[in-house]
């Protein structure tokens, strides 16, 4: 009895993390890693604003980081290729999805003309949990609803 007792123990020990996450269906992502995400994105949207290159620059990953060598190599290349990212006139967020291993997180930018445009961040989890930018897709966009 008490032998079956503990392996049954033991078995909830086991199965309760992966019960927790089978929670958040494949390809959603649970509402404190979608506050995360959210939140390194528009730390990075206002660091661009500001001209803190640097601030900016840390929310990239070790990849971007690495491909970019330094903040103002980074800010020169977002201001040449995504000047719809600075200063928007307004910004609306998608809810996140998981891709693998890693989070999409879809933005809606009107700029200061009104045009609209889609971005599409990729974010990875690093090894301290934290969530970095590992690249970002922008479209012209549409007025879908956001979240």
């Amino acid at each position: 009895m008490f032998k079956s007792l503990v392996c049954a123990l033991l078995l909830c020990c086991v199965s309760l993390p992966s019960m927790a996450q089978a929670a958040v269906r494949p390809g959603e992502v649970s509402d404190t890693d979608s506050r995360a995400v959210r939140a390194v994105v528009e730390s990075q949207l206002k660091a661009l604003a500001a001209g803190d290159a640097a601030q900016a620059f840390s929310h990239a990953s070790p990849a971007i980081q690495q491909q970019f060598q330094d903040a103002a190599a980074f800010d020169q290349m977002v201001r040449r290729s995504y000047p719809m990212l600075i200063r928007p006139a307004s910004v609306s967020f998608y809810r996140p999805l998981a891709n693998d291993e890693v989070v999409i997180q879809s933005v809606l930018f009107r700029d200061r003309d009104g045009r609209a445009w889609r971005a599409d961040y990729q974010l990875e989890r690093q090894p301290d949990r934290r969530w970095r930018i590992n690249g970002c897709q922008v479209a012209p966009g549409d007025d879908a609803s956001t979240t």
